[in-house]
């Protein structure tokens, strides 16, 4: 029952400020009252009180909701908010309390995900499943993702085309390219940077089957490299699970809902997702680290 009237105040809180900003404006204070709906005894009770500490409490968690909500740009559900809170403040409070507090404020993640259809073009070569969706990895730079998703935006006959690689140890984007042409360059010029970064890496490099993948020019890139080609199979998205995860957690965090002013702000916005989403995009797998934080802390650790 304590927990109910003290999110009950907090609920209020702002109504009884709003008459105290226009009381020292001039105006009566049953005028305001009558204007919000409050009675004038509840706030002159209000006024008098002493705050408990779970109300306060409760006033500073829904001050960071607000401001993380803000901040985020509405991306935080109430779990990743509870990892953020707790995370940025040294604090323990459960997933179910910032809940409950989010309710009350009325906020909610902006989710909405969007399938695209794909064209089929004939492999020159395939191969098998090798990663066989064991995502586990005990070191960096043992099994990569990768795959090419599309941006379009209304008034722009355009296509924007992003190919990433995820190192599964951590979720991190360690390479990407983006284009606005889905072709060879796209993903060759994105492994060849990846291997200028990583040149002692051998993994499991896996995909779906794309033009891109399944031509004899790749296959050449990835022997030479001395890494094992994996593939999806037909139909079989889930065999590339976090990457298609990838997709559509950066899809509905920073594109589904927003306007752009052209494919040009829409791909700058893009790299900036990226860098957020390594470097400051917690997640409760990596123990509530970031990607690349993940990373450097088991590093040191090693």
């Amino acid at each position: 029952m304590r927990k109910a009237t003290s999110l009950s105040k907090v609920r209020h809180e702002a109504e009884y400020k709003t008459v105290v900003f226009f009381k020292d404006q001039g105006y009566a204070v049953t005028k305001i009252c009558e204007f919000l709906n409050i009675s004038r005894s509840a706030y002159y009770k209000h006024k008098k009180r002493v705050k408990p500490e779970k109300e306060k409490q409760d006033e500073l968690l829904c001050s960071l909701i607000n401001e993380y909500h803000i901040t985020f740009d509405g991306i935080l559900g109430y779990r990743r908010m509870a990892m953020f809170i707790n995370k940025l403040n040294h604090k323990s409070f459960s997933e179910g309390y910032i809940h409950r507090l989010m309710n009350l404020l009325g906020i909610t993640a902006r989710i909405r995900r969007k399938k695209v259809n794909r064209k089929r073009t004939k492999p020159e070569y395939t191969k098998e499943n090798i990663l066989s969706r064991d995502f586990t990895t005990e070191a960096p730079n043992e099994k990569w993702l990768t795959d090419v998703t599309e941006f379009s935006i209304p008034g722009d006959s355009r296509k924007l085309y992003l190919s990433p690689i995820m190192d599964l140890y951590d979720n991190s984007i360690i390479e990407y390219k983006l284009s606005f042409k889905n072709n060879n360059h796209l993903v060759f010029d994105m492994f060849d940077k990846a291997i200028e970064k990583y040149p002692d890496a051998k993994p499991i490099f896996h995909s779906d089957r794309g033009f891109q993948y399944t031509g004899n020019i790749f296959r050449d890139k990835i022997q030479e490299a001395g890494m094992t080609q994996s593939m999806s199979r037909v139909g079989k998205c889930i065999d590339n699970g976090p990457m298609e995860g990838f997709f559509g957690v950066l899809k509905a965090e920073m594109f589904y809902g927003k306007k752009f002013k052209s494919l040009e702000e829409l791909r700058w916005k893009i790299v900036e997702y990226i860098k957020f989403y390594n470097e400051k995009r917690f997640q409760k797998r990596l123990r509530c680290m970031a990607p690349l934080e993940y990373r450097n802390h088991a590093s040191k650790c090693a």
